[in-house]
């Protein structure tokens, strides 16, 4: 018998052919998919929609097409945050798909801030034009022990609105990306909001309790079953 393996999976597999191209139908739904894609990264965020109070800023990047063409702008943040010392700043930033942050971190932020009751946190900053690594500059602007970034990540063609979390053990200008933990793939096709909240739990409490982040948090930490899931293609 027969297996449809596009019944297990959204990834682009099984395509129909005709002769030595594929179908009409599977064009069709490539350039459908392409252009979900790229809309998602020309999409602008809406902090208004997000439905959680935030604080509000911007990177160095003045707009989208900056944001693009110059990566570096959006690394820094425009302006200051005043000082908050406090267990974790959580901080959402569009990345390249504002439209994942529009449909995800509002149930993800809703799972989360119920399993860190003990933590004292910053407000949630929200920040528009922005990359992973301006966490760790608001991080340390407001004297956060760990910055959790949650931000739009690259579209796929099946998947335009995969959100990520980045997590960095005391945040400051210059951190590379060996030195955060990266729950990606969050969405109900992929990592489920659940999952991916005692995931990044988690981990923020073995960060905070060994006071550190990165590829070695990954290979040392305690055995979790949540570790050895794997979200969908």
């Amino acid at each position: 018998m027969a297996i449809d393996l596009r019944s297990f999976t959204a990834a682009r597999v099984g395509l129909e052919r005709r002769g030595s191209s594929l179908s009409t139908k599977e064009l069709l739904r490539f350039d459908l998919d392409h252009a979900r894609a790229r809309d998602a990264v020309h999409l602008e965020l809406d902090p208004s929609s997000l439905g959680f109070d935030h604080i509000l800023v911007q990177s160095e990047a003045k707009d989208r097409r900056s944001y693009l063409l110059r990566p570096d702008l959006g690394r820094r943040l425009q302006g200051k945050l005043q000082q908050n010392p406090c267990d974790a700043a959580i901080i959402v930033a569009d990345g390249l798909s504002a439209l994942a942050v529009h449909r995800h971190t509002k149930e993800l932020i809703n799972r989360l801030l119920p399993l860190l009751e003990d933590w004292k946190l910053a407000p949630i900053i929200v920040a528009t034009q922005a990359r992973v690594a301006i966490g760790d500059e608001i991080g340390e602007q407001l004297g956060a022990k760990l910055a959790l970034v949650l931000i739009g990540e690259r579209p796929g063609l099946t998947s335009p609105d995969s959100l990520g979390a980045y997590l960095t053990y005391n945040p400051r200008q210059g951190r590379n990306d060996a030195e955060r933990n990266c729950v990606s793939n969050i969405r109900p096709e992929g990592l489920s909001y659940d999952a991916a909240a005692q995931l990044i739990h988690f981990l923020m409490t073995e960060s905070r309790a060994r006071k550190i982040s990165g590829v070695t948090l990954k290979s040392d930490a305690t055995p979790h079953p949540l570790l050895d899931a794997r979200p969908n293609p």
